[in-house]
């Protein structure tokens, strides 16, 4: 029964989603932002990501943390801040010993909405249903970071039928 942690990292809100697999079957442990305090500098949000990810691995003993590949339209400055809060991640992962994954939005979409260019909403009322919730997850972040959880969830479940086909 694997734990997974989904993390969609941003400098304004990361959002993380910690699902647990039971065969087919996913549980949402917990879900939700770390919000740096806005007028922090950027060294020290980043920073908080790190610590607060640390924290949530320390809690949850994941076997794998899902990270969100880098997508970027054309702003650098932007593309920078975004790969520092994915090192962030990265560097508390590591340092814990936990192996990584990273899966592109559009994968993730596709995995839980099977359109990989589905609305932001569309996501969140999949991951309602998938993981029998009682509400919306809130922020959007913490959808797509449960999402990327249950995309991995599912390439786990698809290795491990070709694995038993293959014996």
């Amino acid at each position: 029964m694997p734990i997974i942690i989904g993390i969609d990292p941003g400098t304004k809100i990361t959002g993380y989603g910690i699902v647990k697999v039971e065969g087919n079957n996913y549980l949402a442990l917990d879900y939700g932002a770390i919000k740096p305090n806005p007028s922090m500098t950027l060294t020290k949000k980043y920073f908080v990501i790190f610590s607060s990810v640390e924290k949530l691995i320390e809690k949850f003993k994941p076997d794998s943390v899902v990270i969100e590949t880098q997508f970027v339209k054309k702003n650098i400055s932007v593309a920078i801040k975004l790969g520092m809060a994915r090192g962030s991640v990265i560097i508390a992962a590591e340092k814990n010993n936990i192996p990584i994954f990273e899966y592109a939005p559009k994968k993730a979409k596709l995995s839980v909405v099977g359109n990989g260019a589905a609305s932001k909403e569309q996501v969140q009322k999949m991951i309602k249903m998938l993981l029998n919730l009682e509400k919306i997850p809130t922020p959007e972040d913490a959808a797509d970071a449960l999402a990327l959880a249950i995309c991995h969830a599912h390439e786990i479940n698809f290795l491990e039928k070709i694995r038993y086909k293959n014996v």
